[in-house]
């Protein structure tokens, strides 16, 4: 098995040792960094990783703008934030600038080390490809296409885009796409399903992604 390797970035040294140790295992190495200047030459260095867990708030800058330094040179390595439990705009805000995930503090390590494995088993294999004119979705090998230029999508839009296409013409509801696409989806907010959907449209142009107000979203058949 090929070892995983989860970059992680979080100014606190106690918090910091005690995450690396619930997600180190025989098969996942942690690579840890405390300020946004290690974490810059770190990434700086060619390393590639499977993860990346960014804390938000950091004394010397912000986890969201490495975020956007990273997703604007085409990196597309599954990021997860940590964030402070009443900073609702900065989860926002990261979903928006590509994060995949977040987790708020204070945390149980337990499920921060569920939704880590998440991230790191990425999408299910889908096993052939989707022609929806003018889109092209190939989910065996994670290749996407609008009027045949591609489109990068993350791993939690992957999911999504998954889901509604195969559920084509039927209304899933915002409670199992929570937990389909955040494997659970116990300890997730509803807006993260909001934002990505608002993302998935915006890489989508003219997907025919439809909202069922209080009920979900549905890819709508016809279209």
């Amino acid at each position: 098995m090929q070892l995983k390797r989860i970059f992680l970035l979080e100014d606190d040294m106690s918090l910091r040792r005690g995450i690396a140790m619930a997600l180190e295992s025989p098969e996942v190495s942690v690579i840890q960094a405390g300020c946004i200047g290690e974490a810059e030459s770190a990434l700086g260095a060619g390393e590639q990783f499977d993860l990346m867990i960014l804390d938000v708030n950091l004394p010397d800058g912000s986890g969201l703008d490495l975020l956007r330094a990273l997703r604007q040179g085409g990196c597309r390595t599954p990021v997860m934030l940590l964030t402070a439990n009443d900073m609702e705009t900065d989860i926002v805000s990261g979903l928006e600038l590509g994060a995949d995930d977040y987790v708020t503090k204070p945390f149980s390590l337990a499920v921060l080390r569920a939704r880590a494995n998440v991230q790191l088993r990425g999408p299910v294999p889908g096993s052939a490809a989707v022609e929806l004119p003018p889109f092209r979705f190939d989910f065996a090998r994670m290749t996407f296409e609008r009027a045949g230029k591609p489109v990068e999508l993350s791993k939690t839009e992957q999911r999504l885009l998954r889901l509604l296409v195969e559920n084509r013409g039927r209304v899933l509801r915002r409670e199992l796409l929570l937990d389909r696409v955040w494997d659970g989806g116990e300890f997730v907010e509803e807006n993260a399903l909001s934002v990505a959907v608002r993302r998935l449209r915006a890489k989508l142009v003219d997907a025919p992604i439809r909202t069922v107000y209080g009920i979900g979203y549905t890819w709508e058949a016809d279209k």
